[in-house]
């Protein structure tokens, strides 16, 4: 059973959510307002954190840029149609994923279930460690490390950085990493893709200034550099 922090200050949201998340075996927590939800975060310790944008008090991009100092808690965040500029912030500045508003209630918990499958560790005997050059990955223990010192990175860059490291020097397409690191159909949004990799470098770059660990290629997608 996994514990999820609902935030939002919509009564009619929160029902919808605390119920199906319940129905589906899940532990709902319900944060009303922004300060409510970093005291809650802190304090229970959830397993994934579902976030409007739109909240009193602190709002929504506040409470994913501090949670995100805190660490790797994932984050689902729930946006109106019309708040494409702040979808987008809020991607960049470290949300998981996201949800559009009026959404359904199947894809809202598929998404719940990718994204909390990706923050779970996987089987040592179906998870071999990935080395390329000075980069290692190990999945088993999820630990990422840089001529042998680690570093710690988000669950979905971690997911991400797996797939390109078990597949060097080949090309991604945009639309293929959203089925393989995301899971399911995102709609052919690919956004998410191009957030994640920018932070994912800018990441890379703090252990490894003089690497560009992450290639892109015009028109095509992305690769782990033959250079790393």
């Amino acid at each position: 059973m996994s514990k999820i922090l609902v935030v939002d200050d919509e009564p009619s949201i929160v029902d919808v959510l605390t119920y199906n998340l319940a129905k589906a075996g899940h532990q709902p927590i319900v944060a009303r307002d922004g300060e409510q939800a970093l005291k809650l975060a802190r304090a229970e310790r959830p397993d994934l954190v579902i976030l409007d944008l739109m909240l009193p008090g602190i709002d929504g991009l506040e409470v994913c840029r501090a949670l995100r100092k805190d660490g790797d808690l994932p984050i689902i965040m729930l946006t109106a149609k019309d708040e494409e500029v702040d979808r987008v912030v809020g991607l960049e500045i470290g949300a998981d994923d996201y949800i559009v508003k009026p959404f359904s209630t199947r894809e809202l918990m598929a998404r719940v279930k990718a994204v909390l499958r990706r923050a779970q560790p996987r089987s040592p005997d179906t998870a071999p460690a990935l080395q390329v050059g000075d980069l290692r990955l190990d999945v088993a223990r999820r630990q990422v490390t840089w001529h042998g010192a680690p570093f710690d990175l988000t669950a979905i860059q971690f997911e991400l950085l797996r797939v390109l490291m078990a597949n060097p020097g080949r090309v991604f397409s945009r639309e293929e990493l959203l089925n393989q690191v995301w899971g399911y159909d995102y709609y052919g949004d690919t956004r998410a893709v191009d957030s994640t990799i920018k932070r994912l470098r800018a990441r890379l770059r703090q252990v490894a200034p003089d690497a560009e660990l992450i290639v892109t290629v015009r028109d095509a997608g992305y690769k782990l550099s033959d250079d790393v």
